[in-house]
């Protein structure tokens, strides 16, 4: 009903310490339920509006929660990525999820990026929807909506290579079909002012979110799953904490 309070569901297997702490550091704005085999978590640390729901399959009863309307919204914390995402595309009836990451560099800029799945964004008209919906969480998260495409040189690199050639000009037609700037392979100056970057493929997007969170000192706040009807955000069990991704999606719930 209008103005009810929200339910966001969060996953726990390993780190339950971080994720509860996570969880108590928004408590005032939703109610959070923290999904976890029984005895895995420390209950008498939750604060309020911190609640915990015990199962032997977590992961499955989470989705089951999302899909019938008992949580608003799910991020996926500490569950196993395999058996989590193999559980939501079967209760969401897809056979892929298309993912948009909120990024933060070492230094503190925050950005999102997209693809970030090796089988996501191939396509141009996949590129497209990914801008779209994109734009519409850069918004719900204060971040700009300018859109930078990124490719696989320079303008001046044309000729060399015709992997190269076809980069750049696939990322030329989705900048102008996109209403979007075409940024080279200049990411470095494509975050100053664009809140969403799309790389050239799931491959490079997935390189460049493991790259900047697991060797270059960045962090990742989650990964909003685009491509089913709910609200769900994929994690990385390497995030420094998970209070961005329960803002993230109690905001997309709105």
């Amino acid at each position: 009903m209008p103005g009810a309070v929200k339910r966001i569901g969060i996953g726990i297997a390993e780190d339950p310490e971080k994720v509860i702490a996570s969880a108590n550091s928004v408590s005032g704005q939703f109610e959070t339920i923290c999904y976890c085999c029984p005895g895995v978590a420390d209950k008498k640390t939750a604060q309020k509006n911190v609640f915990f729901s015990e199962h032997l399959h977590p992961e499955q009863v989470l989705v089951e929660d999302l899909v019938n309307g008992k949580i608003d919204a799910a991020v996926r914390g500490t569950l196993p990525s395999n058996v989590t995402l193999k559980a939501l595309k079967k209760a969401m009836g897809v056979d892929h999820l298309e993912r948009i990451a909120l990024l933060e560099t070492v230094h503190g800029k925050k950005f999102l990026l997209t693809p970030v799945g090796v089988d996501e964004g191939w396509t141009v008209a996949e590129k497209l929807e990914l801008i779209k919906k994109g734009r519409l969480i850069a918004k719900k998260f204060g971040l700009p909506e300018k859109t930078g495409i990124l490719s696989g040189g320079r303008l001046g690199d044309i000729g060399r290579h015709p992997q190269v050639d076809a980069s750049m000009a696939e990322a030329e037609l989705v900048a102008r079909l996109g209403d979007a700037t075409h940024c080279e392979i200049l990411i470095e100056e494509a975050i100053e002012s664009c809140g969403l970057i799309i790389a050239p493929d799931g491959i490079s997007g997935n390189l460049i979110f493991r790259t900047l969170t697991f060797l270059g000192g960045g962090h990742g706040h989650g990964a909003p799953v685009v491509n089913i009807s709910r609200i769900f955000v994929d994690s990385s069990r390497a995030s420094p904490n998970y209070a961005n991704a329960l803002l993230l999606a109690a905001s997309l719930s709105e």
